[in-house]
């Protein structure tokens, strides 16, 4: 079944033709159905799958064709993420699919000024796309009311009602009409959050789980290697300059660690981006938009850009460090083998990191296939000339080395 032969918009499907979407994916296919009927939905697919056109296509239909039926004004649709990248990319994929429709959509998040945001939601807008603390402290001032929503989105629901997250929704589900649609999405969930996941739908929710016994999506290879720590750098060094047309994510541990890997980097000639928490929101955006034109081919991130930010063509994931948390690996390998593309995504696992690894491969219940190393190949990576040699020095020394080696031979 093809997008122009659902029973939606015309103008929706101009947009996703012009987008280049032509059939939806397995988790697109079932769950637009059901929520074009209006119905709960608790959905689990993996990264890459399509979850976020899974609710945007059938929410931006419902309150266009509620929209040209009746005369109505308030936010219909709220729609709550972990992460304000997550919410502007969310916003982004809204705006584009709601394009000569009646449909206006906007994205509010803290870290930025808020006047510019609430000059725009007295305007007035259909959907809110948002995090959950600049929501809270607009509600808490009158300027956003979700009184009139009927459609709740949880995007990451894992991670939603995870911990701090539980509450904030709870809060919000108070304030809804007691008759609204709730829609959780997420790529892991669970047995914990997915008890807490059904406490917060109807009885009657439609459960849709894609490939559950692996969280991977098919379009994703993904494979290890075991380099010590301190030899990462050289290894990343090398398949950056063996793969130089390529774009690359990079995942470290912290926030310091990714401003030394892209120094390092830049070090050996290689121009890469870094993003993390501790950046200002401004500064964050624009490194994205800036890894999105090309301006630069690698960006080194930390977790905070592993969940649902989709940027397109990104042909390898490297995670320079295993991550904490099992569930993190699948949404960081997930940046990669997007949609219908193809995939390949490498861990760099030191001796230290081996546990956090055998935690990974529990959680996807197989071994993660190993590129082996030789030590002869492994000694000639890290066999490197010291930082900020001259490199005709590096040159003449090379061909005295070489000099000594010939003597001693003819000497034997």
């Amino acid at each position: 079944m093809k997008f122009d032969q659902y029973y939606i918009s015309e103008d929706i499907k101009k947009n996703l033709a012009g987008l280049g979407f032509k059939k939806p994916t397995d988790i697109q296919f079932k769950s637009i159905p059901s929520i074009l009927k209006g119905e709960d939905v608790l959905a689990i697919a993996q990264t890459g799958t399509g979850k976020t056109l899974a609710f945007a296509i059938p929410v931006i239909n419902r309150i266009h064709s509620f929209k040209t039926s009746k005369r109505t004004s308030g936010i219909k649709c709220l729609v709550m993420v972990p992460t304000r990248e997550l919410a502007m990319q969310i916003n982004e994929v809204f705006i584009r699919l709601s394009r000569h429709t009646k449909v206006k959509t906007y994205v509010v998040y803290g870290g930025v000024e808020q006047d510019a945001q609430i000059k725009k939601l007295q305007d007035g807008i259909d959907i809110l796309i948002t995090t959950p603390g600049r929501m809270f402290d607009l509600i808490h001032q009158g300027y956003i009311n979700i009184k009139g929503i009927h459609t709740l989105v949880l995007d990451e629901a894992d991670r939603m009602l995870d911990k701090g997250f539980i509450k904030d929704i709870q809060s919000v589900k108070k304030m809804l009409p007691e008759k609204h649609q709730t829609l959780f999405f997420s790529a892991t969930i669970n047995k914990e959050i997915k008890k807490l996941a059904y406490s917060q739908v109807k009885s009657t929710a439609i459960r849709i789980q894609i490939s559950p016994e692996d969280p991977v999506s098919k379009n994703v290879t993904h494979f290890v290697m075991f380099v010590e720590m301190d030899d990462k750098r050289f290894f990343l060094e090398r398949f950056i300059q063996e793969h130089p047309d390529s774009r690359m994510i990079v995942f470290v541990r912290t926030r310091v660690r990714a401003e030394r890997v892209a120094k390092a980097m830049e070090r050996v000639g290689i121009p890469a981006f870094s993003i993390h928490g501790e950046k200002d929101q401004a500064l964050r955006t624009q490194v994205m938009e800036e890894f999105k034109k090309g301006k630069s081919q690698i960006l080194i991130a930390t977790d905070v850009s592993a969940r649902g930010i989709d940027i397109p063509d990104v042909h390898y994931v490297i995670n320079y460090d295993i991550p904490d948390e099992p569930e993190n690996y699948v949404h960081r390998i997930g940046r990669t083998g997007r949609g219908f593309n193809k995939g390949v995504a490498i861990s760099f696992c030191s001796s230290e990191e081996k546990e956090k690894l055998e935690t990974i491969q529990g959680l996807l219940n197989k071994q993660i296939e190993e590129i082996m190393i030789s030590k002869k190949d492994y000694t000639r990576t890290i066999d490197r000339p010291p930082e900020g040699a001259n490199p005709e020095d590096l040159i003449r020394a090379q061909e005295e080395w070489e000099k000594t080696k010939r003597k001693k031979k003819k000497k034997v």
